[in-house]
């Protein structure tokens, strides 16, 4: 059966979907979280403390503590805070801020095995000038040989 159009009746109108607004809303969201997401970087460093037959654990302690933490490539980090720059100016500045004046707290330098000896000296440098008398150097225990 087939049926016939009316020939005074309404065309059909063709349906049409506008994505534009769609689009521009998309790209601002993709914006908002592009902007809102935090990249952030691990900022402990990967240390292999170095070994010693000789030792004591550290004391628990109600102060605060400060530990210099120095790679293998001989960048700092201060309580897990990356130093711009490795060098004694930057380091020393750095622990007197931390320390906030008071040289009385004690001072651990956890340095990876593989590190160079003048960065651990600049870290010793850099607490002897500020007056740290409490020093700590920290290794692990050395395993016997079979």
């Amino acid at each position: 059966m087939k049926f016939r159009r009316r020939a005074g009746g309404a065309a059909r109108d063709e349906v049409f979907l506008n994505l534009t607004s769609l689009i521009d809303v998309i790209f601002v969201l993709l914006l908002f979280f592009v902007v809102t997401t935090s990249f952030s970087r691990p900022t402990q460093l990967k240390i292999e403390l170095p070994e010693a037959v000789s030792g004591t654990p550290p004391q628990p302690s109600e102060l605060k503590q400060l530990e210099v933490a120095i790679s293998f490539d001989g960048s700092y980090t201060l309580n897990g805070q990356a130093l711009l720059k490795s060098d004694l100016n930057t380091l020393m500045s750095a622990l007197q801020k931390e320390s906030e004046g008071d040289n009385s707290l004690p001072l651990t330098i956890s340095a990876d095995g593989k590190t160079t000896h003048q960065a651990v000296i600049t870290a010793m440098d850099a607490a002897g000038k500020l007056g740290f008398s409490h020093l700590r150097i920290t290794t692990v225990e050395a395993q016997a040989a079979p």
